[in-house]
């Protein structure tokens, strides 16, 4: 398990530096595995370097493809897959780790077709709005692109886990647009705003 300040989403790349003993380790033990997967879950209180932190239940796996090593660490792309509950945190020895179960994917629904054009609409233009790129590239698969929306949203770490731990697709749909929409009239407050005397 890989204990972080941000939350990854299925269908979302993570980038990480490794450079802690432990996660060196870790990563030596994946590399023997055929198809290395490592657990992503949001720190609740902590930091993500030195361990002692406490976690939430609710995380990603993550499949690994791609290492290089480079001078003072190592270089790991991966890319979010399941999401997995925590069924019991086991002994941080050497590094943590964790038995989980995991989530049931979403099903695409047809009937969310209209709300998902909505969702990525009001998306793109929080992007536009707070100076990113507004046309970044997003999956053809329907579900992805709803966890991709997600992870695009203009929110903290702790709302995005709350996405991540949607019931259902419409939920997660739902409450990305009410996210972002807060988050465009917050950013628009802030900035039309200029001071008070």
């Amino acid at each position: 398990m890989f204990p972080l300040g941000s939350v990854l989403f299925p269908h979302m790349p993570l980038a990480l530096r490794l450079f802690e003993p432990r996660y060196l380790q870790m990563l030596a033990g994946l590399l023997e595995q055929p198809r290395p997967e490592f657990g992503v879950v949001l720190i609740e209180r902590g930091h993500e370097v030195g361990g002692g932190d406490h976690r939430f239940g609710l995380g990603t796996m993550a499949r690994l493809i791609e290492v290089e090593a480079r001078e003072e660490f190592m270089a790991v792309v991966s890319v979010g897959t399941s999401r997995v509950r925590v069924d019991q945190w086991l002994p941080d020895d050497p590094f943590p780790r964790a038995e989980v179960s995991i989530v049931p994917e979403f099903e695409w629904e047809e009937a969310l077709a209209d709300e998902r054009h909505s969702v990525e609409a009001l998306v793109r233009e929080a992007i536009a709005l707070m100076g990113g790129e507004p046309d970044v590239e997003l999956t053809d698969d329907p579900v992805g692109r709803c966890w991709q929306m997600a992870a695009l949203a203009p929110v903290g770490a702790l709302d995005a886990w709350r996405l991540l731990g949607s019931a259902t697709l419409g939920d997660l749909l739902e409450t990305t647009k009410r996210l972002t929409a807060e988050a465009i009239d917050t950013y628009r407050m802030d900035s039309g705003s200029g001071g008070f005397d």
